[in-house]
């Protein structure tokens, strides 16, 4: 049976709890504005604050008000003083995290900024998710892959599109271009979030937006708030723009990888659609983000070529830990998920998992 219209699109109910402040928080959205309780930001001392589930979920959910919002939770929360100081809190230590994890980069030229994403790039020594993904996934592997990333492609360019009214010239025109190609120049059907959903749904999968939150863990609520992180502070926009530049960059040979790794699963053209797009589709976004969107804006704003740099080299950084919290945990014969994804009915166009070769099942 299909889903009614506002289930796949509208806002998803609020998630549960993953320790004191996320606890306080949720109790909080269930009611009208107020003001939180004093100094509830300072229960947030986290020893890894890029896999703490409190702060990531803490941080997950103020960010989500200003995008659909969450089921039942007032619009005004959005700007409510209190909550604001409370993100504001937990994303000091959010980015000092992840500005260690990234360590000291060199300072670009502004002219050399687009050979300096392409040594980041070349550089990142991450494991290869997509390797397995296309070789060795079992089904229940890649529907648990599907899923991670389903928080962020149900959704995909919406985070970098924060960044549109804060540009102009060749930059603005040149993140307009690859977001129109993400929104499917105007197509629904065409949208890259509408092409994921299908993947979902193939994949047996339930399609509502943010459906999974309870699901995945702190490592993979990280790699969506990053984005959030940089594209609702001004201040971060070159940030934000090196990470759209290192994911158009690194996008092709993986995705490939990804709609190889469902054929050989036996998945039909329908669930590959998303990932076969992605190769066309980036190849020719690699070049515009690294010269026109980045090198445009840095030859408009010069000082703003180390955040750029350093915007690609989280976006790689904090990916490397997603993927090998993945692969470690196949490895280890576990699931890498909170709590199993729910199913909506069986994968579709493929023979039930009971009769795959146990290589594949």
């Amino acid at each position: 049976m299909s889903e009614p219209l506002d289930r796949p699109y509208g806002r998803a109910p609020l998630p549960q709890p993953r320790g004191p402040v996320s606890a306080a928080l949720l109790e909080a959205l269930r009611r009208t504005p107020h003001d939180l309780p004093a100094g509830l930001g300072a229960a947030l001392d986290p020893a890894d604050p890029l896999t703490d589930e409190d702060l990531q979920l803490t941080l997950f959910c103020c960010y989500e008000l200003h995008y659909r919002g969450w089921r039942g939770v007032d619009d005004d929360w959005e700007w409510q003083p209190s909550l604001l100081a409370l993100r504001a809190y937990a994303e000091r230590h959010f980015e000092a995290a992840v500005r260690a994890l990234v360590g000291p980069l060199p300072t670009p030229l502004p002219g050399g900024v687009p050979a300096a994403l392409a040594d980041v790039v070349a550089a990142d020594d991450g494991p290869s998710l997509a390797g397995h993904l296309q070789r060795r996934a079992s089904l229940a592997q890649f529907r648990e892959f599907v899923t991670h990333r389903s928080i962020y492609h149900l959704r995909e360019a919406d985070p970098h599109s924060w960044a549109l009214p804060r540009l102009g010239g060749p930059a603005k025109a040149a993140l307009v271009e690859i977001q129109m190609d993400e929104y499917g120049n105007g197509r629904l059907d065409r949208m890259h979030a509408e092409l994921f959903r299908m993947t979902m749904d193939r994949l047996g999968l339930d399609t509502g937006y943010a459906a999974h939150v309870d699901a995945v863990p702190a490592v993979t609520l990280a790699t969506n708030n990053l984005m959030s992180l940089f594209g609702l502070h001004r201040r971060l926009r070159g940030a934000l723009l090196g990470h759209l530049a290192a994911y158009e960059m690194t996008s092709s040979l993986p995705n490939r990888r990804y709609g190889n790794g469902l054929r050989r699963l036996g998945l039909d053209e329908a669930a590959t659609r998303f990932y076969d797009e992605h190769v066309e589709a980036d190849a020719v976004h690699e070049q515009i983000a690294a010269h026109d969107l980045c090198g445009g804006l840095v030859r408009v704003e010069p000082g703003l070529a180390p955040d750029v740099l350093f915007g690609a080299a989280a976006a790689l950084a904090v990916d490397r830990l997603f993927a090998a919290h993945l692969l470690d945990a196949w490895a280890a014969g576990r699931t890498s998920l909170r709590t199993p994804a729910p199913l909506r009915m069986e994968v579709r166009n493929h023979p039930h998992p009971a009769d795959l070769p146990a290589a594949v099942a």
